[in-house]
């Protein structure tokens, strides 16, 4: 039995946040992200990004904007796990690994690939053209999003059913072919990926757009998340209403006004707009009305958000820890499946770590990280074994978040590659081997043991 469910959301790095984005996608998925039984992952898909957008500046204010959305909104990355796709190493080096395991032809049947090769037929031209192959292997990536975190649910819209399943295809096809590889490697009795299931919520809004259809940047009918006051009245002032006059009665169903004003409002609220439009309540009323509900909600979380766009450096380091966070799941991961499929060295004689049956504890002192602070403001860290004798030391860096980020990959080389030489741990500088390097492989090892035994027990315990 799960004790936690894992759900997974993408969000485009393309353009700004609507309030269609609001209301149909972030606003429940923070409220889902403070549930004891959900663990959140939201990340900017600002990889998914290039394959629509080829303007640097666009996407790169856009990871701004959506970011410090979600931040300003009340996300809480203390219990969320918060990060920029690009931040994630193991995830395009996953999508490789997935890509060498799917069919083609399951690619040639994708909706968006499909769509845009029979745009290109309607206009007499060959199938392909102007086709990247970032959009035909979009899909793979999306895999790639989800299983490197091995999401149980992922919410998404009914036009993106066919990637989650697609996902669960790619995902179901590595576990057969090496899932015996992986249980031995991992030492579980698990497959390599959890298969997701798609999540379609029938109760989120979907609010119409300035002219009545779907709210959407394709359309060009949206109004901006976090429009200034004055700007969102003008905005609300422009809604499309029918040429029904003040006192005549008007209908709710079908009423643009109606549909937003009611994914704001209360019960009770709701109930009195309803009154209001039997008994003929004049549109521009209608609008002030609607104005002010939303202006209401969004009042306090548009100040947040311009203080955080003025405090880019902040959003910076919140993303930064999130990936950080988001890699100590992902990188021991994807060594476990290098080492699956071939692509790690082979272990020295007596390099393995203690078995199943005997813990890291019960074995050996464990070494320990050391992690401080000096006077020169920067950051270090140290790596010490059971006797307390140094074997690593670091040079000093900018961020604490840094520092996690490159015990990380050191726990990934070192607990993986049992052969790692002492220059590759070195870190291009900025770590410095002091030890001999067979205690520190062995110290390394053994941290990677401790937590493969801690993640066990967690999985069992779920």
């Amino acid at each position: 039995m799960i004790s936690k469910f894992r759900t997974l959301t993408g969000i485009t790095t393309t353009g700004t946040p609507h309030l269609g984005n609001y209301v149909g996608a972030i606003r429940p998925a923070i409220e889902a992200s403070h549930r004891d039984d959900v663990e959140s992952f939201y990340f900017l898909a600002d990889y998914h990004a290039l394959i629509k957008c080829e303007d640097p500046a666009r996407i790169a204010q856009s990871r701004l904007e959506i970011a410090a959305t979600w931040l300003a909104l009340g996300l809480d990355t203390e219990r969320a796990f918060f990060y920029r796709q690009s931040d994630i190493t193991e995830i395009p080096e996953l999508t490789w690994l997935l890509t060498c395991v799917t069919a083609k032809g399951l690619l040639n049947r994708s909706h968006a690939y499909k769509a845009a090769v029979d745009r290109n037929i309607a206009d007499s031209e060959d199938g392909d053209a102007g086709i990247t192959a970032g959009l035909f292997m979009y899909p793979v990536l999306m895999a790639a999003d989800i299983l490197i975190f091995n999401a149980h649910r992922v919410p998404v819209g009914r036009d993106q059913i066919q990637h989650i399943e697609m996902a669960r295809d790619i995902g179901q096809r590595f576990n057969h072919l090496y899932g015996n590889a992986y249980r031995a490697v991992a030492r579980t009795d698990a497959d390599p990926f959890v298969l997701p299931e798609a999540v379609i919520d029938e109760n989120v809004a979907t609010l119409p757009g300035l002219d009545g259809r779907k709210m959407s940047k394709s359309y060009n009918n949206t109004i901006p998340l976090w429009l200034p006051t004055k700007d969102l009245n003008k905005a609300i002032l422009g809604i499309v209403t029918d040429s029904r006059a003040p006192g005549e009665p008007k209908d709710t169903e079908g009423s643009n006004i109606f549909a937003i004003y009611q994914a704001f409002a209360s019960p009770d609220e709701t109930a009195a707009m309803r009154q209001a439009f039997a008994e003929g309540i004049a549109w521009g009323e209608a609008k002030q009305k609607l104005f002010e509900r939303i202006d209401a909600e969004l009042a306090a979380p548009r100040e947040k958000y311009n203080a955080l766009m003025n405090k880019p450096d902040e959003i910076e380091e919140r993303l930064l820890t999130g990936a950080k966070k988001a890699r100590e799941r992902s990188a021991p991961l994807l060594a476990a499946l290098r080492e699956t499929i071939g692509l790690s060295s082979p272990a020295a004689p007596g390099s393995r770590p203690p078995s199943s049956t005997e813990t890291v504890a019960d074995s050996v002192a464990a070494p320990q990280w050391k992690r401080y602070r000096e006077k020169d403001g920067l950051f270090y860290f140290k790596l010490v074994d059971g006797d307390g004798a140094l074997l690593l030391q670091s040079q000093g860096l900018q961020r604490p978040d840094e520092v996690g980020l490159v015990i990380a990959e050191l726990m990934v080389m070192g607990g993986h590659f049992p052969h790692v030489s002492r220059a590759t741990l070195a870190m291009d500088g900025r770590v410095e081997v002091v030890g001999e390097i067979d205690g520190v492989r062995r110290a390394l090892a053994t941290l990677a043991e401790v937590e493969k035994q801690k993640r066990a027990a967690k999985a069992a315990h779920d």
